[in-house]
């Protein structure tokens, strides 16, 4: 009996002994959530999620997670063998708050989400109001330079088609210059040929009353 409770006791303790070390490599391998999950670029149909992971972590990607809150429909959206440490929320719908979690991706699995991350979308029109005047005022010199440059093209185009109106109007001139000495002996001649005949005898024959 005593050696049957010392054997059992011996494969307890291999028992317990393994399942530490299964543990142990578990423990070392777990991803950590990732940190300062933030946004930016916020706009009223899309934003960027952005976020930080622990050095030394095997990550090869990411997951984000994105609901509306009050609605239970998700979005997942997943990318591996990747670096990046962001992702673009987008067909966002304006003035609607949303919960973002984001989670590292390795070959062993996945990390624990990250802290719930909520934000709302801003309306065009409020986001058009927070703007700074300076910030207006040059959008509004921006369109006037536009409008400009797109005027001075057409200007500039009027003016070569006219300065080639006038050039194709010059050599015609030209042509019809160069073509009326000839066109005045041609008149000569013809005017010659057509003059009263002379008597053979160098007189004008002459009719007696």
């Amino acid at each position: 009996m005593a050696q049957r409770s010392s054997s059992a006791r011996a494969l307890l303790l291999l028992l317990l002994s393994g399942l530490l070390m299964v543990a142990s490599v578990k423990a070392d391998t777990l991803l950590s959530a990732p940190l300062n999950v933030t946004i930016r670029d916020l706009e009223g149909n899309s934003a960027v999620v952005t976020w930080e992971i622990l050095d030394g972590d095997p990550v090869i990607g990411f997951s984000v997670t994105q609901q509306k809150r009050d609605v239970r429909m998700l979005r997942l959206i997943q990318e591996v063998n990747t670096t990046t440490r962001s992702c673009v929320l987008w067909d966002l719908d304006e003035d609607t708050e949303y919960i973002v979690h984001v989670q590292s991706l390795s070959a062993e699995g996945s990390s624990p989400p990250s802290e719930a991350l909520v934000f709302r979308t801003p309306r065009e029109s409020e986001k058009m109001a927070s703007k700074s005047p300076d910030e207006n005022g040059m959008e509004g010199y921006d369109q006037t330079a536009q409008l400009r440059a797109g005027e001075l093209i057409i200007i500039v185009v009027v003016l070569v088609m006219w300065a080639g109106v006038i050039v194709l109007f010059c050599r015609q001139y030209d042509i019809i210059k160069d073509n009326e000495p000839n066109n005045n002996k041609d008149k000569a001649k013809n005017s010659s040929e057509c003059s009263t005949p002379e008597h053979p005898q160098g007189g004008l024959l002459r009719s007696n009353v």
